[in-house]
């Protein structure tokens, strides 16, 4: 099986080609501030980086025609239960509209689908942002006037469960995990009988705090900031951006903070801070199948850091054996999940 991988991000254009599950050629389209303001909205880009994506493909001599399917990150789109969905219409006019907001991966599965329709085969989304699979017990903030919202890297996440249920030779759908994805943000989700019951919103503000992000603040006193005369821009990059480690030093580079961790106290006070807090909220998580958890599954980039890992697995190896997947090949991620369905090992689910 032969695939293109598109994953447009805010100021390039990813692309994969993949032969099953191998690598044959990858290339990141960079584009110029310029080349993307005189667009109105993100979604109006399609064409541009569409017309860019099939120039690259023709200047490394690959026939679009030789593809069985494309398949496009997934975005902001309605809540749906994890899986590999066909492009149809209500899906790539929901990217369109932005039924929960504007972001570049909108134009993953718009691309993908357009590309696809041309040379006449399959569009595939994968396990995008907005999987939401919550018990209903999860959902409740403590306030009717917030509902507990479902947004993680459920890409990475459900691909690192699936990877170790091959390794213990195990269903996804017969096993309990808790999977951490440590990146710029940071999400923990606990994955029951194929489902991601409970997981912190790691965009807006839940969990631990992250190399970005400021993860779940004292609300009394968010509340107070927000009346304090800063501006609604301010807060939400104080919590997304130009929060976590960033605010307390100026860069989010854990891996020279660990180094600098050594000899300067509060720097080691605040990663070791990091750390618990993962490890408080993988706690927390095993609380909701009392404690009956096969494995914690550390990915992300901050994994690749023996610290980190190492620290987690000192604060609750007492609940299950850890293991660690350094980064996140999201593009494999995305090529496996359209096997699945080409080879007939799942069927693709439908976006309505």
């Amino acid at each position: 099986m032969k695939l293109l991988i598109v994953n447009p991000g805010s100021t390039s254009t990813k692309m994969c080609v993949y032969e099953d599950e191998s690598l044959v050629l990858e290339k990141t389209l960079s584009h110029q501030t310029a080349e993307l303001s005189k667009y109105d909205k993100i979604t109006d880009q399609y064409e541009f980086r569409k017309g860019i994506i099939l120039d690259a493909l023709k200047e490394a001599s690959v026939d679009i025609g030789e593809f069985d399917s494309v398949v496009g990150c997934g975005g902001l789109l309605k809540p749906l239960t994890g899986g590999t969905y066909i492009v149809n219409d209500a899906l790539m006019k929901d990217l369109r509209d932005g039924v929960q907001g504007e972001h570049a991966s909108n134009l993953g599965g718009l691309i993908a689908g357009e590309i696809a329709a041309q040379i006449g085969k399959p569009a595939y989304i994968v396990d995008p942002v907005v999987v939401d699979e919550l018990d209903p017990i999860s959902r409740i903030s403590g306030h009717p006037w917030i509902k507990r919202r479902s947004i993680f890297h459920a890409l990475n996440q459900k691909a690192i469960a699936r990877q170790y249920c091959k390794e213990v030779g195990k269903s996804y759908f017969d096993v309990t995990v808790i999977v951490a994805h440590m990146g710029g943000g940071i999400s923990v989700g606990i994955h029951h009988n194929g489902r991601v019951i409970d997981v912190n919103n790691a965009l807006n503000g839940e969990g631990p705090f992250s190399p970005e992000r400021s993860g779940a603040l004292p609300v009394g006193d968010l509340a107070a900031l927000c009346f304090s005369g800063k501006t609604h821009q301010e807060i939400k990059k104080a919590i997304v951006g130009k929060g976590g480690v960033v605010a307390y030093f100026g860069t989010n580079d854990v891996k020279s903070l660990v180094e600098r961790a050594e000899t300067d106290p509060e720097v080691k006070t605040v990663i070791d801070a990091m750390v618990y807090q993962i490890s408080k909220e993988i706690s927390a998580l095993s609380a909701a199948v009392c404690g009956k958890v096969d494995a914690i599954l550390l990915t992300g980039g901050l994994a690749f850091g023996k610290y980190v890992t190492d620290g987690i697995a000192g604060r609750v190896g007492f609940i299950a054996e850890v293991r660690a997947y350094p980064g996140g090949d999201e593009y494999l991620a995305l090529a496996q999940g359209a096997l699945r369905v080409l080879r007939g090992e799942e069927e693709a689910k439908i976006y309505e």
